[in-house]
């Protein structure tokens, strides 16, 4: 067989597969023709060889792999960018958003001056209190940690009360602070870096307990329970008519829950709920405390409800080892008592933003909503019999290939969970990190990985995989990835405060001791000499 001619235009293949070489329009290729021409590609390099072929043609395949290589990672960084670019018009939309709202606002205030100066000056008067307030609360922010302020107004209906409807009322607020054991300690001092001299030093260290104090009495409570179960129900009534007899609190329940107390007894009408999916996306400007009464399940269920912050939340544990759940149910009074009172250790628990990119996309318009997970997100091999190829990617730097079972991407707080059992190491919930742990690799030498909080991770799909992954997002909203489809995975702008019974460390190395029995072990024996035996029985 002679070798082709360079100067003409070359063409393999049978059927309708071809690949030929064109000409970019204006020096650029279309990335959606990339991905033709990869898929073009791999199937001539899946084609039966010719009888024959000779060193030419081996060294023309050996430059389309590269070539479909090249193809691939330019389809990848697509992907990227696409993800990248819809970011960026979120924010430049919400941004938008914010101006005309504040425009129209100031046309309103411009409007009603004409008709009444004096109530545009008592406006103007509460407006710039307001400031002040916000400029305080900014101040404390910066100083001491973390805030909540936030004023709502109330558009309640109850006939039974005297508040008029346009009055403003402040949902409660609460400030976080370092917090340590004994005043004389120095463990509450923060972290002081020195830059003096062009030397970097780290002058004291904090403990990073986090306690929370309220500025202000908490008005309403959610409360959520495990389903199915008749003492969690039992628990929950009572728990329901003591806060609203004792506490003189607004509770807020599940639709599901709001039946079973009614069908109990109808004294429980002043229980309020939700109708649809709009109404759970406010919850947060309503509820001041979340009260869980389950496992670390209905932890997790109580996160999966609140998209943006969230309030802090009282876990009981009603359910089988309760990593998560500190508080018995037993003491419910006595625990609520001292959590509405304050202060209260909390622990932040970091979340995973997780959107899937698919292929098919041809504009970074088209991605699919952002999942939050709070325990780890899972792409396995499904029902496939082949092992899973995933390409894995840090902020655009290649990783590592997996090929295995899957791949467990891991939040601190779930590491006692899944990535425990596949190998990964059990980390305090409050460390800022993620997880990377494989699922039975194919290898003698993957081991488990932790990432600092700050990177993007990115799973794609390759094209030459045998089988699609599937996704699984707190084991639960299972997503099928097809090939050239990605994972974008980052740490979450909005934690979930959980409190704590003692502390976050305290709670945490009990959890490990008493839910997996951690170093659980007989006391070696003392064979020392015969007098100091003797002296020990004594």
């Amino acid at each position: 067989m002679s070798p082709s001619n360079p100067d003409s235009t070359a063409s393999f293949g049978h059927g309708d597969t071809s690949v030929s070489c064109l000409k970019p329009e204006n020096g650029f290729v279309d990335s959606l023709s990339l991905v033709h021409s990869e898929k073009a590609v791999e199937e001539l390099l899946q084609q039966t060889p010719v009888e024959g072929m000779d060193e030419h043609l081996i060294e023309f395949s050996e430059a389309l792999r590269t070539v479909a290589k090249a193809l691939r990672r330019a389809a990848e960084g697509k992907a990227s960018a696409q993800a990248e670019a819809a970011e960026w018009k979120r924010r430049y939309e919400l941004e938008k958003t914010r101006n005309i709202q504040m425009e129209r606002k100031a046309q309103i205030a411009e409007q009603n001056g004409n008709i009444d100066c004096g109530r545009v000056k008592n406006s103007d008067k509460q407006l710039m209190q307001q400031n002040e307030l916000d400029k305080i609360f900014d101040e404390c922010c910066m100083k001491h940690g973390i805030c909540s302020h936030e004023v709502l107004r109330d558009r309640g209906s109850d006939s039974s009360s005297n508040v008029d409807r346009s009055k403003m009322m402040r949902k409660a607020s609460f400030k976080l602070s370092w917090w340590c054991k004994g005043e004389n300690g120095d463990q509450h001092k923060h972290d002081i870096v020195s830059f003096e001299k062009g030397n970097i030093t780290t002058a004291e260290r904090s403990s990073k307990q986090i306690s929370l104090k309220w500025e202000s009495d908490p008005q309403t409570v959610l409360i959520l329970t495990k389903p199915n179960s008749v003492s969690v129900r039992i628990l929950c009534a009572q728990m329901v008519r003591w806060l609203k007899e004792k506490k003189k609190l607004n509770i807020y329940v599940e639709p599901r829950v709001r039946a079973e107390l009614l069908t109990e007894s109808s004294d429980f009408n002043y229980v309020q709920t939700w109708k649809d999916d709009q109404e759970i996306l406010l919850l947060h400007t309503k509820v001041d405390l979340v009260i869980t009464l389950g496992g670390d399940g209905t932890v997790l269920w109580a996160a999966s409800m609140f998209k943006g912050p969230v309030p802090p939340i009282v876990p009981f544990s009603l359910g089988s080892l309760g990593f998560m759940t500190p508080f018995h149910s037993e003491h419910f009074k006595e625990c609520l008592d001292s959590v509405l009172r304050g202060p209260v250790s909390i622990t932040l628990r970091h979340r995973l933003l997780c959107r899937v990119i698919r292929d098919a996309a041809k504009n970074e318009y088209e991605t699919e909503e952002p999942i939050l997970v709070l325990n780890e997100v899972t792409i396995d091999r499904g029902i496939s019999s082949y092992l899973t190829n995933l390409e894995c990617y840090c902020d655009n730097s290649f990783v590592t290939c997996v090929q295995g079972d899957g791949l467990i991407l891991s939040t601190t707080s779930g590491s006692t969970a899944y990535s425990l059992a596949a190998g990964g190491s059990m980390v305090h919930p409050q460390v800022p990190g993620i997880l990377f742990t494989p699922i039975c690799p194919h290898s003698l030498s993957f081991r488990p990985l932790i990432l600092p909080e700050h990177v993007t991770l990115r799973i794609v799909v390759p094209f030459n995989s045998r089988s699609p992954a599937w996704a699984s997002f707190d084991g639960k909203d299972r997503k099928q990835l097809a090939a050239g489809d990605a994972l974008l995975c980052s740490m979450a702008p909005c934690p979930v405060p959980t409190a704590c019974q003692v502390d976050s460390t305290s709670d945490f190395l009990s959890s490990i001791q008493d839910g997996l029995h951690w170093n659980l072990r007989k006391t070696q024996s003392f064979d020392g000499p015969r007098e100091l035996q003797d002296i020990i029985q004594i």
